[in-house]
């Protein structure tokens, strides 16, 4: 009895200590891709504050920003869930509480392009891969605008990834800080001009559209998605938009109804933002989904 009381006793030690010794490596592991520090190049974009370049600054920021940091900008929760994580998208204002109190143009450049915040550390849950190629433009005319818009008082609670989202970061099943899918010293890609094309399509929103389905926008699971989420579905003529028009697309992103009459869930899809983008915007974008080959996520 004593023996078998023994062994019990050893296993039971030896997996605790395998458990503990997955906490350290999960932590260790974690804490250093959080707390990495990033050398960004210095940027040569010059921010300008004229009626045109404000213009252009507020339609970017409706169909790129407003949707994470709130029409205000002021700021909005992303995940609150203390075992997962407690995320924030920050108040982009120079009220209190906001970083436009304190950033210079160069720290909003490394924020927007590059994911990574003043101390060089990286911004967890701000797509900067998408972002990243934007032009000197587009980027001044963000950075211009974000610092126009009145001051807001949203102080929010502090930032942190609970064990639960340590573990699943640390797996690969939550989305990696887009700091480390960036060439950061590699030349700039080279901007689209603004027009009903493919090219601007995908620079206008076709790589946000990767962000949920997929680099092949074969849909599937979203990165980061609660279990029993419903999969992004595929953006290609492999899937509904074979049987859309021009006219059905665009007035599904205006709506949120399908051409079927299936509502659109925001919180899945978020159309209200698409919504304000221009005709010819939208018409780009169709065009630059029809390009695709034809995929489908198993």
């Amino acid at each position: 009895m004593r023996t078998v009381v023994k062994w019990i006793a050893i296993i039971f030690g030896g997996l605790i200590g395998l458990l503990l010794l997955a906490a350290v490596f999960v932590t260790i592991s974690s804490s250093s891709r959080v707390n990495k520090s990033y050398d960004i190049p210095s940027s040569a974009v010059v921010v300008h504050n004229n009626d045109e370049v404000l213009a252009r600054g507020q339609h970017l920021v409706e169909i790129s920003c407003a949707g994470c940091h709130g029409a205000d900008l002021s700021g909005k929760t992303v995940i609150d869930d203390p075992p997962i994580a407690s995320i924030y998208a920050s108040n982009l204002t120079a009220g209190a509480g906001g970083i436009g109190q304190s950033y210079a143009d160069e720290d909003w450049v490394r924020a927007i392009r590059h994911g990574v915040r003043p101390d060089s550390t990286p911004l967890l849950v701000m797509p900067s891969q998408i972002y990243y190629y934007y032009s000197d433009e587009d980027i001044a005319a963000i950075i211009a605008y974000a610092k126009s818009v009145a001051p807001v008082d949203n102080r929010l609670p502090d930032r942190g990834i609970g064990p639960v989202g340590r573990a699943l970061f640390t797996a690969g099943m939550l989305p990696a800080p887009a700091a480390e899918l960036i060439d950061h010293t590699g030349p700039r890609p080279q901007a689209p001009e603004p027009g009903v094309t493919a090219a601007y399509g995908e620079y206008i929103a076709g790589r946000g559209c990767a962000d949920c389905h997929g680099a092949d926008y074969a849909g599937g699971a979203v990165p980061g998605s609660p279990p029993g989420a419903p999969p992004a579905p595929t953006l290609t003529p492999a899937g509904d938009l074979a049987t859309w028009s021009e006219e059905d697309f665009i007035s599904t992103l205006r709506t949120g109804f399908t051409p079927a009459g299936r509502q659109i869930d925001r919180d899945e899809m978020p159309w209200p933002t698409y919504s304000k983008m221009t005709d010819e915007e939208l018409q780009a974008v169709w065009l630059f989904l029809q390009e695709l080959p034809p995929a489908q996520s198993e």
